[in-house]
């Protein structure tokens, strides 16, 4: 579901995007699907060949799955808000930041960020959705069996991207260039409406300002 006078879009395309990533992400990936964190941290990668568009793309991403959160939320008594399941993500990307050499407080407040820009999202849909029932959603995916997984997955592919770029990002005119690039780009990429384009700015802030 889209706003801003644009077309829908649907977010089941997402799974079928697939990121070259190193050794890191496969085994966080694996810790993801096996439930348990990495046993040692991996190697740091060389800086990403794409810049931060690759980094940035998955946050353009985890915001269109936003679109399934509300989906499954709407009309139902699950809140926007929740607390317990969020520090659930910020203690898993802790958990991950460590175990990759990743600084641990920067990559929680990237999380952190992502979380909130989601949130953003789902707020936003809610009052287009109240105000225009007829644009509401007929089908009300599972967020445990539809949703999580797809949000497991870009939490592994995030770590080795943060991995990937840690050279690059910083509060530096190279990392600001190559930031406002990747926006760009994924706002091609993914068709981004106005509340899509602001919840990627600021899931993205983070990144040259940790």
């Amino acid at each position: 579901m889209r706003t801003g006078g644009k077309s829908t879009l649907s977010v089941n395309r997402l799974g079928s995007r697939t990121l070259r990533v190193g050794l890191c992400c496969l085994v966080i990936v694996g810790a993801l699907a096996g439930g348990a964190a990495p046993a040692a941290a991996q190697p740091r990668q060389a800086t990403s060949h794409g810049g931060l568009t690759a980094l940035v793309g998955l946050s353009a991403e985890r915001i269109l799955v936003a679109d399934k959160v509300a989906a499954a939320k709407f009309g139902t008594t699950s809140p926007i808000e929740d607390p317990a399941r969020e520090q659930v993500v910020l203690d898993q990307a802790a958990s991950l930041a460590a175990a990759a050499g990743l600084d641990v407080e920067e990559t929680v407040a990237f999380f952190r960020a992502q979380i909130e820009s989601s949130k953003l999202v789902q707020r936003g849909l809610f009052d287009l959705w109240t105000a225009h029932p007829e644009l509401a959603p007929t089908e009300r995916p599972d967020l445990a069996t539809e949703v999580r997984p797809i949000l497991d997955r870009i939490t592994g592919q995030f770590i080795a991207e943060l991995s990937a770029t840690e050279r690059l990002r910083g509060r530096t005119v190279r990392c600001h260039v190559s930031l406002v690039a990747a926006e760009r780009s994924a706002d091609r990429r993914y068709h981004l409406d106005r509340l899509h384009e602001r919840a990627l700015w600021g899931a993205i802030e983070p990144v040259c300002t940790d």
